[in-house]
């Protein structure tokens, strides 16, 4: 047997206060002017915090490589 707890409109407005969306904030990357989110490291560049941390050469020869895989699987 399932006892469920009664539910008013000020206990479900208060659940449902925490789902506004909210903005997103993005920082600009001083040397290339790329913009990436917060705390995150950058897409086109990346760098993050002034290190290399993605090589993205090897990162999008990976990704043609998969879809060269793929258009050839199909």
């Amino acid at each position: 047997m399932v006892v469920r707890m009664r539910s008013n409109r000020s206990h479900t407005g208060n659940r449902r206060s925490h789902h506004a969306l909210k903005n997103i904030t993005v920082s600009k990357d001083a040397k290339s002017g790329a913009v990436h989110m917060r705390h995150r490291a950058s897409v086109v560049t990346g760098m993050y915090r002034g290190h290399q941390v993605i090589n993205v050469g090897k990162r999008l020869a990976k990704i043609e490589k998969k879809a060269k895989a793929q258009t050839a699987a199909k």
